[in-house]
């Protein structure tokens, strides 16, 4: 089935169950950041989604029926960047430096498999 491109947040859910073991894995998709002309704070949807999943943790861990928490928490974003161009552009950098104190960043270069050794290794070090 032909996934539709996004234009908003998205999550996606999916259960996973693995030798007894059920995980429920929230997927969350942001399509077309830093793709406006105007880029000023464009992760700010982001980390307002960021701390609302945390906000919304906090309360019903403080409730009286605690049986029943769903976590939906941002535990860890994995950011790709671009293999094109200069790769790692200054917006890549703000919004990792922005959201490094909400969550877990994993930087991945995006179709590294296209690149050769050499500038795969520039790449790993510009994002270093």
């Amino acid at each position: 089935e032909r996934i539709m491109q996004t234009v908003e947040i998205t999550k996606h859910v999916v259960d996973i169950e693995e030798k007894g073991v059920k995980l429920r894995l929230t997927i969350v998709d942001t399509p077309g950041f830093g793709d406006a002309v105007n880029n000023t704070e464009c992760w700010k949807p982001v980390a307002d989604y960021i701390d609302q999943q945390f906000e919304q943790y906090f309360r019903d861990e403080s409730g009286l029926n605690r049986k029943n928490i769903q976590d939906n928490r941002v535990h860890c974003c994995i950011y790709f960047i671009s293999p094109f161009g200069h790769g790692l552009r200054p917006l890549d950098v703000e919004f990792m430096r922005a959201l490094h104190q909400r969550v877990n960043i994993v930087p991945v270069l995006a179709k590294a498999d296209t690149l050769t050794p050499d500038e795969v290794e520039r790449m790993k070090n510009k994002v270093r």
